[in-house]
């Protein structure tokens, strides 16, 4: 029997898969950043300064799967590939409260981004800002310089009730096959993953928009998902 599979992010990352992971480590390089306010280095999270056209604003978007995928493990634990400890502290103390007070700004988050930070993606880069600022009140120990904010499209309650709506369609929409429902990594958008011909269908393109109103879909030829 074939499922549906939805797919958010979890504690850092969009996870391809029905529950929750570690985070993804990754080791791209660092963003330009700019201190975002006048403290001292050392607790101040930064805001990437590389222009963009696509956020219409100084700071550079949220990173893509492009950019973090793939990337070799920057440590590992008794042989096995892990996130650096510092990072994955400040990750954890940063989705807590994304998932929480934070979530009508937060989007997702990529730890070890480069190895040692932890990217945040939200929609407000000044309430991301108090987030953070909400994080280390939680967990005094956590290095705020290790945080980057990039700002987002979309946050993570919005996209869940987005792919929602899709998967109350029903695993059929306009003739195609519904394989999995997921957010776009840099949460842009809902990435719906079909049969090669759904993947060139017009008239699931079509329906898509029509549940999803202005919010962009990604149509991907993949394979389903079989209840185990």
């Amino acid at each position: 029997m074939n499922r549906i599979t939805v797919s958010i992010a979890c504690a850092t990352v969009i996870m391809v898969a029905a529950g929750c992971g570690s985070p993804a480590p990754t080791s791209a390089g660092p963003p330009a950043a700019v201190s975002s306010t006048t403290a001292d280095a050392s607790t101040t999270p930064s805001v990437s300064a590389a222009p963009t056209a696509t956020t219409g604003s100084g700071a550079a978007a949220c990173p893509t799967l492009d950019q973090w995928k793939d990337r070799p493990a920057p440590t590992t634990l008794g042989g096995v590939p892990a996130n650096t400890p510092e990072a994955s502290a400040l990750s954890q103390a940063v989705g807590a409260q994304g998932r929480g007070a934070f979530a009508d700004i937060y989007g997702t988050q990529v730890t070890d981004f480069p190895a040692g930070r932890v990217a945040l993606c939200v929609t407000d880069l000044a309430r991301g800002r108090q987030l953070a600022d909400a994080a280390k009140q939680a967990a005094p120990g956590i290095d705020l310089a290790r945080l980057d904010i990039y700002p987002c499209r979309y946050t993570r309650q919005f996209l869940q009730a987005a792919m929602d709506d899709i998967t109350k369609a029903g695993h059929d929409i306009a003739g195609s096959p519904i394989y999995i429902v997921s957010a776009a990594s840099d949460a842009s958008g809902i990435q719906v993953t079909t049969s090669q011909q759904g993947a060139d269908s017009p008239a699931l393109r079509q329906r898509l928009e029509e549940i999803l109103g202005s919010t962009p879909v990604t149509l991907v030829a993949g394979a389903p998902v079989h209840a185990a």
